[in-house]
């Protein structure tokens, strides 16, 4: 039997994921999805949608689909959702794990690598971040969940971009991008988003498409825009704007950002930020392992998302590697093809990461 597909949604309160949910929930799609509120908040579904069958605080929606609350365990939920799915009690084909706004992600995440028997049924389909627009400079700001919430996803939808001026979308994107290079941002309007950019984004999968912005990437192999020895970069976006490393590997981040032009220099040092690794020798395979291993035994807290598509030596195939927190996975993917240049290409995402640490170390891992 197949694995079922769950869908992480979170997001800051207020952003939107209700809205998303319900629609989600009472849209006609024929599919049958379980969704797992993580506790009810006063956000929580309206009642009026949902038809309650038992105590089990398990209800089952107008149009097939079901909802729970749980307050306890999110593996019991999981656990009986499966139980009763084998027994023919109930019918889903999907799950879509609601978070509160203040939670984080990962150990969401986490549970899905953790327990055998989870792992066994269920597959992390993405992580889906709702951002609202209107109030998120703030709110990075404040509070590191929110942060953490960017650094966590693999999809950003922008609510609210129709209260704001095209300035601030642009800025806000171009911030949260910094954060976490991978998702792609797309704006919303009132939960609308179609329903194929929800599910089946396949954003978790070990596959052998690294999603970074390309953007992002462009960016780095361009140092022309930016004076950084001289200080004339107030945008930090965490890289070390003082020296330059020689690496087969790209440094550093041009400020060729329109708000810089217009001089509105907007200081974010957000404590989650991201970097991308890249090197053209082949690393080996067992210093890698030692050192990735170690690193995440030190940082692993802090290490939110990391992913990455690997030249490894004794392989004529690619090798990618993906993790949250501790926990790190690693497949091998297709062969590269004929003419194909072979790098190695990471990116991490985490909270203060020491990037100097990493550098060296993946350096000294290479042939």
């Amino acid at each position: 039997m197949s694995l079922i597909p769950v869908t992480i949604l979170t997001g800051f309160l207020g952003s939107g994921k209700t809205t998303l949910l319900k629609r989600v929930l009472s849209e006609v799609h024929g599919q049958k999805i379980a969704v797992i509120e993580n506790e009810f908040g006063e956000e929580n579904i309206d009642n009026d949608i949902l038809v309650t069958d038992s105590e089990e605080q398990i209800v089952q929606m107008s149009n097939g689909c079901i909802c729970c609350t749980i307050r306890e365990d999110l593996r019991e939920t999981l656990q009986l959702l499966a139980a009763k799915r084998r027994k023919g009690l109930l019918a889903f084909d999907r799950v879509v794990i609601e978070t509160t706004g203040l939670a984080d992600p990962g150990p969401v995440a986490q549970t899905f690598f953790m327990d055998e028997e989870i792992a066994e049924t269920y597959l992390i389909d993405s992580i889906l971040t709702l951002v609202d627009a209107r109030h998120a400079q703030q709110q990075l700001d404040d509070r590191q969940e929110a942060r953490r919430q960017v650094g966590f996803a693999d999809q950003i939808f922008l609510s609210k971009t129709d209260l704001v001026s095209a300035d601030d979308v642009d800025a806000l994107t171009h911030r949260l991008k910094h954060m976490n290079p991978r998702a792609p941002i797309k704006a919303v309007h009132f939960g609308e988003v179609p329903l194929a950019e929800v599910l089946d984004l396949r954003g978790f999968n070990l596959n052998a498409k690294l999603d970074i912005d390309p953007d992002f990437l462009k960016d780095e192999d361009d140092h022309s825009h930016c004076d950084h020895d001289h200080g004339h970069c107030e945008h930090d976006h965490g890289h070390d704007h003082g020296h330059h490393h020689h690496h087969d590997h790209a440094h550093g981040e041009p400020c060729n950002h329109p708000s810089h032009q217009k001089g509105r220099h907007h200081h974010h040092d957000d404590d989650v930020k991201s970097f991308v690794y890249r090197a053209e020798r082949a690393f080996d395979p067992a210093k890698l392992e030692d050192f990735l291993g170690a690193i995440v035994n030190i940082y692993g807290p802090r290490m939110l998302r990391y992913k990455g598509v690997l030249h490894m030596k004794g392989t004529e195939r690619k090798v990618i590697f993906q993790g949250v927190h501790q926990l790190m996975g690693s497949d091998l993917g297709p062969q590269w093809a004929e003419g194909e240049a072979r790098q190695s290409k990471m990116v991490f995402i985490g909270i203060e990461l020491p990037r100097d640490i990493l550098e060296q170390g993946l350096d000294q891992c290479l042939v």
